[in-house]
């Protein structure tokens, strides 16, 4: 989060004398010490003042720019934690931003601003933000036109599908010749629930080899090649195919989902996705031709 004050460096300049020899000049009385101080430079409050430590202000837009990241910070199952009254809006001012920029002062007043290693954290941060301000600078002016959100989705349209659910049964056995004689009496008229509590070794056998709605992913790769294939309609029962487990037949008893996502719906995620694309390629474009005037140095040697 922005800090409120930006480090400042006090400047002593001792000005001494040089005391002579007697024998060869009279003496010089030492000049007297002088002190210059460079006051801290105070970063201007975002929006209406809402508090002062000393020299700091809080604006209003800081102190909402600091509430919307903690609340971005805030986990989905505890929203109860987020800060949306006025009441906690002024308590996250005290008990944050006001300790805070005590602390800071304190810090100042401890010289810590000329320690190397805050001096160099600094620097860093700094270069830091400098990276990310040059590449939104960079992104700010690209752009998606229709048409490339149109062909896009064109393209791919069979991935901006609604995730596609099966109602599947299984049956499966120990050994491909069992898995024969029980695709046999499927095929002759049984009872798929009746040999799937009789025959399968699955968990699901209890629910006559019934295991409920799955998407992709769910079971194995070969299961997944079976149950989602279209040439298995509803009612349909599969050929023997090799599972994990063992040998599985499998009965497909119903479908949902699986509807086409018009554009429209999906015109924003696009046209974002898009713009990131050209961005991140704007950037690639940049840094090879940086790179291409630079003069870089790897010392592999030196990394243990």
């Amino acid at each position: 989060m922005r800090n409120n004050i930006i480090l400042f460096s006090a400047l002593v300049l001792l000005c001494g004398g040089v005391l002579g020899c007697d024998k060869f000049k009279p003496a010089v009385k030492s000049k007297p010490e002088v002190k210059i101080e460079v006051q801290p430079a105070v970063v201007e409050a975002k929006g209406p003042v809402v508090a002062k430590v000393n020299n700091i202000s809080i604006g209003l837009d800081d102190l909402n720019a600091e509430i919307t990241v903690y609340n971005a910070n805030v986990p989905e199952d505890r929203s109860e934690l987020k800060i949306t009254t006025k009441e906690q809006k002024v308590n996250y001012l005290k008990n944050e931003m006001v300790r805070r920029a005590l602390l800071y002062q304190h810090a100042l007043d401890n010289g810590l601003d000329r320690d190397e290693e805050v001096r160099q954290a600094v620097e860093k941060n700094k270069r830091d933000l400098m990276v990310l301000q040059d590449i939104k600078e960079i992104a700010k002016d690209i752009n998606v036109t229709s048409k490339e959100v149109e062909d896009y989705y064109n393209t791919y349209k069979d991935q901006f599908k609604e995730p596609e659910e099966r109602q599947v049964s299984e049956i499966i056995v120990g050994s491909e010749q069992d898995a024969r004689d029980v695709l046999i009496q499927l095929l002759q008229g049984a009872d798929f629930a009746a040999l799937a509590r009789s025959s399968s070794r699955s968990g699901s056998a209890k629910d006559g080899g019934n295991i409920g709605f799955i998407k992709k992913g769910q079971k194995s790769a070969q299961f997944d090649a079976v149950a989602f294939s279209d040439s298995l309609d509803i009612g349909k029962v599969s050929n023997i195919f090799k599972v994990p487990e063992g040998y599985a037949i499998i009965r497909l008893e119903a479908k949902r989902g699986g509807k086409q996502r018009p554009l429209s719906e999906m015109w924003d995620d696009i046209n974002r996705g898009l713009v990131f694309l050209k961005q991140q390629q704007a950037i690639e474009e940049l840094i090879g031709k940086l790179s291409r005037d630079a003069k870089i140095e790897v010392f592999e040697g030196e990394i243990k």
